[in-house]
């Protein structure tokens, strides 16, 4: 033996016996310290601490580890379209969920000796320790798996003995009351894997879109390399570190004897491809009202009683404490409860919508100081059959950190002429007016224009609604009350109605708060529906963590128009499309009926109209009401109206509207006055007296 070898021999050697004296001086440094804790002062502390641990444990439940998850929501598919979460993205997965080749690789690198022991591993603590005593604070971890999971769920993450302490008495007592499967699953649903991703399920949707039972054994081994250091480890700014962890992963099972040499060389091979496939940004909508509908499902199970119709301000103050204090309780259960919640909503349709808004729109790319675009526009769009919405657009597409302002059911704008035949003309037709009743399109004192500044005599009840006459509309709200005319809104529950609301004005639109798309599309919706009123919402049916429903959506009726009422103002909003103020824009493809609505100065645009199969309401306008000089309902409104619902009948069978009931004397009996399809666009605007100033501007 050379004298170099006998030198690096006796150097190894004193490596060791090194090693061994300092294990021994660390082993009597912990008794000693332990033993100075506990008689030198620190008795009755530490023995709280114990005390505390096993109240925590014994208190503890299955749900106390479940307690924060991740709820999924569904396309009316049964696709996962996106996630909601709380402070964490969890998803919970029972131990039968889970792969066995996740729970051995888990073990293999954070916890060898899982099985083994009892909650605790000395030879770690000993580590820990001795950092301790060099750095004056923990400085190195060494925890078990159940150290790990005692810490995530009832402690914080300080560095100090007493945390260590409490650790490792939760530990132990965690032991004794789970088994090691039930242990291991609910570290697996609870550790931090990095980007705001709480447990393996949530790791593998977020970083490779897809659940991690389809996940292969080296994509399972890349996710069970991140939570020792989420930082060091994260996929995104440090791939290499992962890559390399995940490599003395999979070498730990092979050498544990978990995966075959084959196994083991493949999955080392195999190229990492991260997702990017999260769909955040372009449902941006869909999320804001699908969260928005079951926060009020949760509300609607847990018996809260909603209300539309108040006595005074105060009673509606009191209603909308009680509102907000039970929704954000609701909403905050909704996050973090780990629902999953099926909705209504079809794709393919909110895609079209959505680009039929961006398309119309696109010339206008003026953006406020948060870059938003100023001109927005929101769309709604109901299944007639069913009353689920199937589509909803909050506003043009556009990146943003966060979510955007939801206009289709979070604004509220002033309805302008399409609110005519929800509260003047089909309560009108209720009350023995026909079609062909002759009504006067005369001057008003103190009363609207008609924004053509022409008044045309004497003309048909059908004629006055296709031209959207506003002198007629004041007189008949007028002679039935404007009580009455609002007393529709109420029944289909407009959330914003005032006690302002009820006076002729309102015939035009003239509103305190004004109304919203989803509102819009509910009410022509009831039209349709043979005066059926059904409340729109999104969700279908809400599951528990477990998969138990807890709420299934029934879709309640409520009678708000007369049946033959209903249909013969679908009959007479048809003219609408074919020589009315929408002239041009009936479909080719089905039969169609719809209305018009531009607000004074141009500020906003509607055009809610409906076939058979669907309804879809449209709103274009500033966010702050400012005139948009061409604007009126048949503009962008109607051609983003007509693009998507023209598209979407294209496979549909030509379906024509019910006929209403009576003589069939439904003769097109006009004035004789000759109205250019021009004016007819003009006379859609309410006129100057429809509403002070202020509430144009709300």
């Amino acid at each position: 033996m050379s004298h170099k070898e006998k030198k690096k021999r006796k150097k190894k050697y004193r490596g060791f016996w090194l090693f061994v004296k300092l294990q021994i001086v660390l082993i009597l440094l912990v008794i000693g310290g332990l033993a100075y804790y506990y008689f030198g002062g620190y008795a009755s502390q530490v023995s709280a601490m114990h005390e505390e641990a096993v109240r925590f444990v014994k208190e503890s439940t299955k749900d106390t580890f479940r307690a924060e998850q991740t709820s999924q929501v569904y396309d009316v598919n049964g696709t996962r379209i996106m996630s909601l979460r709380g402070t964490k993205d969890v998803s919970y997965l029972t131990s039968d969920e889970i792969p066995e080749e996740v729970k051995e690789a888990m073990v293999s690198i954070e916890d060898k000796k899982f099985y083994s022991h009892g909650g605790i591993d000395f030879k770690a603590i000993i580590r820990a320790v001795w950092a301790m005593v060099r750095n004056g604070e923990v400085t190195q971890g060494g925890s078990t798996i159940t150290q790990q999971l005692a810490r995530t769920i009832f402690l914080n993450n300080d560095r100090t003995w007493q945390r260590k302490m409490e650790e490792i008495f939760i530990a132990t007592e965690l032991e004794k009351k789970y088994t090691k499967d039930e242990i291991l699953e609910f570290y697996l649903n609870n550790i931090y894997f990095g980007n705001g991703y709480y447990g393996i399920q949530a790791a593998s949707r977020g970083y490779f879109d897809t659940d991690v039972s389809f996940l292969s054994l080296s994509q399972m081994a890349y996710l069970c390399a991140i939570p020792n250091n989420p930082t060091m480890y994260n996929p995104y700014k440090n791939p290499d570190n992962t890559l390399g962890r995940r490599d003395r992963i999979l070498k730990n099972m092979y050498e544990d004897g978990k995966i075959s040499r084959r196994e083991y060389k493949d999955a080392r091979q195999e190229t990492i491809v991260l997702s990017t496939a999260e769909p955040t940004k372009r449902y941006d909508a869909v999320e804001t009202y699908a969260c928005y509908c079951a926060t009020r499902a949760l509300m609607e199970q847990q018996g809260f009683e909603f209300r539309t119709d108040f006595s005074s301000e105060e009673d509606r103050k009191t209603y909308e404490d009680a509102y907000q204090e039970q929704y954000k309780t609701c909403e905050q259960s909704l996050y973090t409860g780990g629902y999953r919640i099926y909705t209504s909503i079809d794709l393919n349709m909110e895609e079209q919508l959505q680009n039929a808004v961006d398309e119309k729109l696109q010339d206008f790319t003026d953006v406020n100081e948060e870059g938003i675009y100023t001109l927005q526009s929101a769309a709604v769009c109901i299944d007639n059959e069913t009353g689920f919405v199937k589509a909803i657009v909050g506003g043009r597409s556009q990146e943003y950190d966060g979510h955007m302002l939801n206009r289709a059911y979070q604004s509220y704008r002033q309805p302008g002429s399409a609110i005519k035949p929800l509260i003047v003309y089909t309560p009108a037709l209720e009350r023995g007016y026909t079609p062909d009743t002759v009504v006067e399109d005369a001057p008003i004192e103190d009363g609207p224009e008609n924004a053509s500044g022409r008044y045309l005599g004497s003309v048909t009840l059908r004629y006055a609604v296709e031209n959207s006459i506003n002198t007629v509309a004041w007189n008949l709200l007028e002679e039935m009350t404007p009580v009455t005319g609002i007393s529709y809104l109420k029944e289909m529950n407009f959330a914003k109605l005032s006690p302002e609301d009820e006076r002729p004005a309102a015939s035009l639109g003239g509103f305190t708060n004004g109304v919203s798309p989803v509102e819009m599309a509910a009410a022509y919706a009831t039209i349709e529906n043979d005066g059926k009123y059904r409340e729109p919402t999104c969700i279908v049916e809400i599951q528990d963590a477990d998969g138990n429903a807890i709420y299934q959506k029934i879709v309640d009726e409520k009678q708000v128009y007369k049946t033959n009422a209903a249909r013969w103002m679908t009959n007479i909003l048809e003219g609408v499309l074919t020589q009315g103020t929408a002239k041009g824009l009936a479909l080719s493809e089905t039969a169609s009926a719809a209305k018009t609505g531009t607000t004074n100065s141009n500020k906003d645009g509607w055009f809610v109209g409906y076939t058979k199969y669907y309804t879809t309401s449209v709103w274009v306008g500033y966010d702050i009401p400012a005139e948009l000089p061409g604007l009126t309902g048949a503009s962008y409104p109607g051609e983003i109206w007509y693009d998507y619902m023209e598209n979407l009948h294209k496979e549909l069978p030509y379906a024509d509207f019910v006929a209403p009931l009576g003589t069939g004397n439904d003769a097109d009996a006009e004035s004789g006055t000759d109205v250019t399809e021009g004016n007819a666009a003009e006379n859609d605007t309410t006129g100057d007296n429809t509403a002070p100033a202020e509430e144009e501007r709300r």
